[in-house]
């Protein structure tokens, strides 16, 4: 659906894989004239033309970055869903930086199209799901916690920005897991673990979507007026055994109270935050997303499906052997011998 072409793009996040990626996307479209690239780190590889402004989001200078530049459409793509530091954090750089963000939409006179990163954790993980979520249904259980909550309070945020400037097209986009060669999240930590621990009884059904596909999504929601919530994943899905098998990972199943003894090797080893509440929800009970609003808005379906991004993901994660690994091997020997 053509519109006014976005002149100006503010992306947030532009230091993280996906920031980068939709920066460098946008920065090759002839009708884009300039793209700015915000986070509060600098990014660790160039960003050609795009135009790195380093803002904490959290804080009220977005708004004058917003104004004085005359942005008129801004990619949101700041959703931090792996945490790297105390939680208070991390949900500060959600929601308290989202809600400046929006605010700071709302003021200028000049924006016209917000196009927001979620996620499919919106839907949380229950054992009473049904068997596909489409963009209208309500989670059986809300998130509670973590980044999943994160995304269901911006989410609220947004609708509200929505109703104080209607003439906005905003987009809302609820990707399942990224994967990707340089994707850095809970899910790919978990899946590089030398030996992977999974849920005693449980098999999930899960879904991915190829940060390539994740960035094409965005990139055409930024040049065309597609207003509303859509999901995004691509196509199929895998279940956890199967994926594990594919990887050629070592795998051991463990009560679900041994798994946090694992969480806590990942932390000190792997670089994994533990087991969050919502990542071991998720290994339980799987979630899985319909996507076909988004193939009849745009008339495209992902190039990769769930099986061929999972197959690029693990051409890039080698074989697993490190020196954790004998670690990993002795106590999953003992925590799936009190499984069994």
């Amino acid at each position: 659906m053509p519109s006014a072409a976005a002149r100006v793009v503010l992306v947030t996040g532009v230091s993280r894989f996906l920031g980068a990626r939709v920066a460098s996307a946008l920065q090759a479209e002839p009708g884009v004239e300039r793209v700015i690239g915000v986070d509060t780190v600098p990014p660790t590889a160039p960003l050609g033309r795009t135009e790195f402004v380093r803002v904490d989001i959290r804080t009220p200078s977005i708004a004058k970055v917003i104004s004085a530049e005359r942005v008129d459409t801004v990619v949101h793509c700041n959703l931090v869903t792996a945490q790297y530091g105390p939680r208070a954090k991390v949900k500060e750089l959600n929601v308290i930086g989202t809600m400046q963000l929006l605010a700071a939409c709302q003021r200028s006179p000049d924006m016209r199209r917000l196009v927001v990163r979620s996620s499919a954790g919106v839907y949380g993980s229950s054992p009473r799901d049904p068997a596909v979520f489409t963009e209208t249904d309500e989670p059986v259980e809300a998130p509670s916690s973590g980044s999943a909550k994160d995304a269901t309070e911006v989410e609220g945020y947004v609708r509200g920005l929505m109703r104080r400037r209607s003439d906005l097209t905003v987009t809302v986009l609820r990707f399942a897991n990224f994967l990707g060669p340089d994707v850095d999240t809970p899910v790919t930590r978990y899946l590089r673990l030398p030996v992977v621990p999974t849920v005693l009884g449980f098999d999930p059904r899960l879904q991915f979507v190829h940060a390539d596909d994740g960035t094409e999504v965005l990139r055409r929601m930024t040049l065309e007026d597609h207003p509303g919530c859509f999901n995004v994943a691509g196509d199929g899905v895998l279940l956890l055994s199967q994926a594990l098998r594919r990887a050629g990972r070592p795998s051991v199943p463990v009560p679900e109270a041994s798994m946090q003894v694992f969480g806590d090797l990942g932390r000190r080893f792997a670089g994994l935050s533990g087991f969050s509440p919502e990542l071991l929800r998720w290994l339980m009970y799987g979630r899985v997303i319909d996507c076909s609003k988004l193939a009849a808005e745009l008339g495209w379906r992902p190039k990769h499906t769930a099986e061929s991004a999972f197959a690029d993901f693990v051409a890039t994660i080698g074989d697993g052997h490190t020196p954790a690994q004998e670690v990993f091997e002795r106590i999953a020997t003992v925590l799936g011998g009190i499984g069994r």
